[in-house]
């Protein structure tokens, strides 16, 4: 096989994928062909150097990422011995030809090659060499270890918690304890090491937690995801044979996403490289290189322990140390292949505010591109319902565009509300990606549940979900008597749960709390007709104790839980505005539409909805950027830590580059928090973008021809206007407050001064303009 191959890369990326021996740290911006990088060079080394695959450790963020990478070597490869061996394209071949080299390929190149996450790789190596290994206190595995999943080490932590050190789980939260547990194996700290690092009484607790959490690992021959790295860097320390073995097997290395790494990883990086050797000079890199990937403005992992420093650090560490024009020892991938010259030169001047990173400009390969689209909505509603017309009409004027090239992005899960309902009215395919869509999340459910019960106690599935949520002390055996002495009867669970005799006779003990959750939702049941919804669910919430336990967990995921229960409350506020026959179970029809969409079928496109942090490594032709408001993005945590600030900027760098053709900006003049409409300030990153990328016309723009979708040049109509006064047969005088779509696909929405804003279509409805 040749190296052609090599021809058609870029002077930066053929500069890092021909490096050979040596340290290297490539600083990747967003679309410059970093996955290529890493594909090529592994195929360099192997063709140009003959490095034998088992020699090499790639290390990719995610399993899906090894999968790729491993699919592109083996095209790369089969494309080259196609060319070699029969002198024709790959594609060309006949099928059995290309059979035939594929399994060729895959033996002799990929079934060796070391490709694949910190934890799965480690795992491959602590099932050959766990046994050679104790910890600080002799505990010891055997290398037919089981592996829990976070399910199951939370039950183990709160076992030790409730039940084997009898603490006051309102003070130890379990989950806040397991939380604190994983970010000390993440920064390698034993037990022992915490309580020095913490030593106040909260401190001290913790870690007896932890030393007693690895006893109950030990006993049970498991490993929790954080030992996965942590025992690898433990046993490398504590014995050099162990580790000499491995130095010498992995000859290169690389890490992609190296800005996401932990202390623990790059501890376990270090010592395959530099066999534990702490003076640099004596470091030999003859036939042996370390080749990082990175890029510290997408660095938006923190809460995960994640340290991009280690990535910034990476020249002293391990490189020359010179400045960048100097250098041999790192390269910058600065050309940009995803998105337009717009996009990118918003990006840059964005992420120029931050003053921790690696210089660098992205460097359009593409036009400039439209403008990026600027909209100030009245709320929240009226922004989803913006970028649902918008979608609606790029959709609708060109042919070539389909739901999948579209992307909503937000900062917090409960954002997509809004989104969700409008999207399912207008009957338009979504998808939630890296989460649950908002009426499926369990808090929702939950809550959910608690109403349904309400309204139909007949409803045995929602009384069995909320009966012990929150814990009541109502076990498992005392729902069992009930349920089965329903079934007995031939009654529903609710006849049971009302009559106070029967439960006292059912329920031993829990007999009380039983009572008393029958009490609460019989209370409600009498109140339906004359509460209105938000108080019925206000009240709800406050009766069953759901809210003041998310309160006292004091975790992120709670706190994010606890803005979902209140973005229901929100959405029952919305419903009580917008329709005349606001029943309870009117509310909970409308919520269960929202579900019908879930399960797209194979092959069938859809609207993306995600948080920030779920986009990254994503693209998509259209992206709306929503919610740019100051306390929610930045949020409210980030406002006076500059730097969290920081890694908010990155994070809004990252929604950026999301996009191909085209970037919509929106943001609310108020938004309902905590069920009461506050006035919302324009985030500070909106300020930070040239004016001159933005306009905030209320017309659909042109879009620009696209390899992944062909946009034709929209009509423009000057009929309507922001500002117009005009007459509706109906509702009578009112105010365009924006203008939706363009020719005769024009809509306008109007505020009325006794109805509220409207969306109509002027030529159905008539409209006169006044004055």
């Amino acid at each position: 096989m040749t190296t052609n191959f090599l021809s058609h890369l870029n002077p930066s990326q053929r500069r890092a994928v021909e490096h050979f021996c040596g340290p290297l740290l490539v600083v990747a911006g967003a679309g410059s062909g970093k996955t290529r990088a890493l594909t090529y060079r592994i195929a360099n080394l192997i063709l140009q150097h003959r490095v034998d695959p088992e020699n090499i450790l790639a290390v990719t963020f995610t399993n899906k990422a090894a999968r790729e990478m491993k699919e592109r070597i083996q095209k790369l490869f089969a494309e080259q011995l196609a060319l070699s061996e029969y002198g024709e394209k790959f594609d060309l071949l006949p099928e059995h030809q290309q059979t035939q080299l594929r399994s060729q390929v895959w033996r002799h190149y990929i079934k060796d090659l070391w490709c694949g996450t910190f934890h799965s790789l480690l795992s491959r190596i602590l099932r050959l060499d766990i046994e050679k290994y104790q910890d600080e206190r002799g505990r010891t595995w055997n290398r037919n270890f089981s592996i829990f999943d976070d399910s199951d080490a939370q039950s183990l932590v709160k076992e030790i918690v409730t039940k084997q050190l009898n603490l006051d789980d309102k003070k130890f939260e379990p989950r806040s304890v397991r939380y604190t547990i994983s970010n000390a194996k993440n920064q390698g700290l034993s037990p022992q090491e915490f309580a020095k690092e913490q030593p106040n009484y909260r401190g001290r607790v913790i870690s007896e937690v932890y030393s007693l959490y690895q006893d109950k690992l030990a006993e049970n021959n498991a490993l929790d995801f954080d030992d996965l790295i942590l025992i690898p860097v433990r046993l490398f320390q504590q014995n050099e044979h162990v580790l000499g073995y491995w130095h010498r097997k992995f000859c290169h290395i690389l890490v992609d996403e190296y800005q996401d790494t932990n202390r623990t990883q790059y501890d376990l990086i270090s010592l395959l490289a530099t066999h534990g050797e702490t003076n640099k000079k004596q470091w030999n890199w003859n036939n042996r290189s370390v080749f990082v990937v990175g890029d510290a403005d997408q660095s938006i992992y923190s809460f995960r322990m994640a340290d991009f420093t280690i990535l910034l650090d990476f020249q002293q560490d391990f490189g020359d140390g010179l400045e960048d024009e100097g250098t041999d020892t790192m390269v910058k991938l600065e050309e940009n292949y995803r998105s337009c010259e717009n996009i990118l030169q918003a990006a840059n001047h964005l992420i120029e505010n931050n003053t921790q990173r690696i210089d660098k400009v992205l460097k359009a390969t593409r036009g400039a591109g439209e403008q990026i689209f600027f909209f100030k909505a009245d709320d929240e509603i009226a922004e989803a319902e913006f970028v649902i017309q918008q979608i609606r009409n790029l959709e609708r004027q060109n042919p070539e565009i389909h739901w999948g090239n579209f992307a909503i992005l937000y900062r917090t899960n409960a954002q997509s509300r809004p989104f969700e309902d409008i999207l399912v009215r207008n009957q338009i395919p979504y998808t939630v990606v890296g989460g649950l869509k908002f009426y499926d999340r369990k808090e929702i459910k939950d809550v959910l549940g608690y109403l349904r019960a309400i309204a139909n106690p007949a409803d045995t599935l929602s009384l069995m979900r909320v009966i012990n949520t929150p814990r009541r002390g109502i076990g498992k055996a005392t729902i069992d008597n009930l349920v089965n002495a329903s079934q007995e009867l031939g009654v529903t669970l609710w006849e049971i749960l009302s009559d106070e005799t029967s439960v006292n006779t059912l329920a031993g003990r829990s007999a009380k709390s039983v009572n008393g959750f029958a009490k609460m939702i019989d209370k409600w049941r009498n109140q339906l007709d004359t509460t209105p919804v938000p108080e019925l669910l206000q009240g709800i919430l406050e009766d069953s104790g759901y809210v003041t336990d998310l309160q006292t967990q004091g975790t992120d995921e709670a706190e994010d839980r606890l803005q979902n229960v209140q973005e229901l409350y929100n959405a029952t506020l919305q419903f009580a505005e917008e329709n005349e026959e606001v029943s309870l179970q009117n509310f909970l029809s409308s919520t269960a539409l929202s579900s019908d969409l879930d399960n797209l079928k194979e092959g069938e496109t859809a609207v993306s909805l995600m948080t920030l942090h779920a986009s990254k490594g994503l693209e998509f032709p259209i992206v709306f950027l929503v919610g740019l408001e100051q306390g929610l993005f930045p949020n409210y945590r980030s406002m006076n830590d500059p730097k969290a600030l920081e890694e908010e900027r990155r994070l809004c760098y990252v929604g950026i580059t999301r996009a191909q053709e085209r970037l919509f900006l929106s943001h609310a003049r108020e938004r309902r928090l905590y069920g009461s409409r506050e006035p919302a300030m324009r985030s500070q990153f909106l300020d930070e973008l040239p004016p001159e990328l933005l306009t905030s016309g209320y017309k659909v723009q042109r879009v620009a021809k696209s390899t992944s979708a062909n946009f034709r040049q929209a009509t423009n109509s000057d009929t309507w206007a922001v500002g117009d006064k005009v007459l509706h047969k109906t509702f009578g005088l009112g105010e365009i407050t924006h203008v939706f779509g363009v020719g005769n696909k024009v809509s306008v929405a109007i505020k009325f001064a006794s109805l509220g804003q409207k969306i109509v279509d002027p030529r159905v409805a008539q409209l006169q303009k006044m004055g």
